[in-house]
């Protein structure tokens, strides 16, 4: 074994000083052969050398302002004159990337994150040029900005479906990982429709453990045809390194953002006019539902583009225009980055029966919508009442568990899970029938709404 390990030894030091000299080349089992048995190996190169001229590095720089409270000392020293708060500027420098989607126009996406406060951005292409960028427009609740630089024989990206994508599908990133210049990786797409992670405000992200790193934001994640699946643009680091789960954008929501840009300088978000939550076992258990996929709709705004399609509160929004939802968090993203006045068709399942709704979203400054916490499952604390259909809440204490799960005084409670409630006997036989997630049903203000109880 001694006498292996210093033949070993010795041979890879003259091999390392004949390479240190030029004396030898590198062994020519250092790669993989491209022929084994007469089979031409697959490779990315070609689709590789087609995509990345497209994939661009984006270098920022600008001014940080910051403000914070003067110490007490100061204040003290410079009697009651003296300034409370300080402000701080300081220089900042940052790197990302980007993608060529129209040579013509020399229009770039990137993330907003990347450059976000920003007074100088430049770009670097894959031929060696550097190019000044303008910001076209961009949307900080999508993590979406356009770009636009003025530059001869520039190459665009193709773009695909990304709503045709599966999990299992490979994937190839590419970017500008820590500065180092141009770098690929390669995996597969780990899962779709990825949301409720707090990156973003608007989140259907497809996760990918093609490795992602800092830097790769803004960059492309692609196809094995080189078409582009989405923006890179988080990734999940507990050490600060790669550890295989990356999030990317959809192209297809992108493209979306950026033709909204494009056409109005901004983006025109639609509504539809709901709030609601996502649609877990609890409660598809409690609604008598085989699947936890979906987003139950609590509240229909009056006037909205939902209730005039005649979405009810109560429904379970299953799909967007024939493609499955899992969540109340991935409709919204979708919905959100869609046009007002985009026309789109809604599958729902309405006490246990499916159809398909068509919606003409509204435009998003017209109203807005709030999340729907969960709620407390007691209803301690209230006082009721019958009246003729249902039983009104007359009375709710402040800082009760009913004021807590949401009860206001004048609600009328129609309804337990699927099943009615026309009087107060009902109510207290549904309620102690419940068991777990409860969704009591009301009508506030002329408007049927849920609350969901947990048990």
């Amino acid at each position: 074994m001694k006498t292996s390990l210093s033949l070993v030894s010795a041979t890879l030091a003259a091999t390392l000083l004949s390479a240190s000299v030029g004396l030898v080349a590198v062994p020519a089992n250092a790669a993989l052969p491209t022929i084994v048995d007469g089979q031409v190996l697959p490779s990315l190169a070609p689709m590789l050398e087609r995509t990345t001229p497209a994939v661009v590095s984006v270098a920022v720089s600008g001014t940080q302002v910051s403000t914070q409270q003067v110490p007490d000392v100061f204040r003290y020293f410079f009697g009651p004159n003296a300034p409370q708060q300080q402000v701080r500027e300081r220089p900042f420098r940052g790197l990302g990337s980007g993608v060529i989607i129209d040579a013509d126009e020399g229009y770039i996406i990137t993330n907003n994150h990347v450059i976000n406060g920003a007074d100088n951005i430049m770009i670097g292409l894959h031929d060696g040029r550097e190019v000044e960028a303008k910001l076209v427009g961009n949307d900080a609740e999508s993590d979406i900005a356009l770009l636009q630089i003025d530059a001869d024989d520039l190459v665009a990206i193709k773009v695909s479906d990304s709503n045709t994508l599966r999990v299992g599908d490979f994937a190839v990133a590419i970017g500008n990982p820590f500065g180092l210049g141009q770098t690929v990786t390669s995996g597969i797409v780990s899962a779709l429709g990825r949301s409720g992670l707090g990156i973003e405000m608007l989140e259907n992200f497809i996760q990918t453990d093609a490795a992602i790193n800092s830097g790769n934001s803004g960059g492309a994640l692609v196809n094995l045809n080189g078409e582009l699946l989405g923006i890179n643009t988080a990734i999940v680091a507990p050490n600060g390194g790669n550890v295989g789960i990356g999030f990317a954008i959809p192209a297809n929501m992108a493209l979306n953002l950026v033709e909204q840009i494009i056409e109005h300088g901004e983006v025109r978000r639609g509504i539809l006019g709901i709030s609601g939550r996502d649609l877990d076992n609890q409660l598809a258990k409690a609604m008598g539902l085989s699947t936890p996929h979906g987003a139950f709709v609590v509240e229909v705004l009056p006037k909205s583009a939902a209730a005039d399609a005649g979405i009810q509160a109560g429904d379970i929004i299953t799909s967007i225009d024939g493609r499955k939802i899992k969540s109340f968090h991935e409709l919204r993203a979708q919905v959100a980055t869609l046009g007002a006045g985009a026309n789109i068709r809604l599958g729902i399942n309405r006490d246990g029966d499916n159809e398909t709704l068509k919606v003409t979203l509204g435009a998003a400054k017209e109203m807005s919508t709030a999340a729907v916490a969960e709620m407390h499952p007691m209803m301690a604390g209230a006082k009721f009442k019958d009246i003729a259909k249902g039983v009104e809440v007359i009375d709710v204490a402040q800082g009760s568990p009913a004021a807590m799960s949401g009860l206001q005084s004048g609600d009328i409670i129609i309804g337990v899970n699927r099943g009615k409630v026309d009087n107060l006997k009902q109510l207290q036989q549904a309620m102690s029938n419940a068991i777990g997630t409860t969704a009591l049903k009301i009508v506030r203000d002329k408007n049927a709404l849920y609350l969901v109880l947990r048990g």
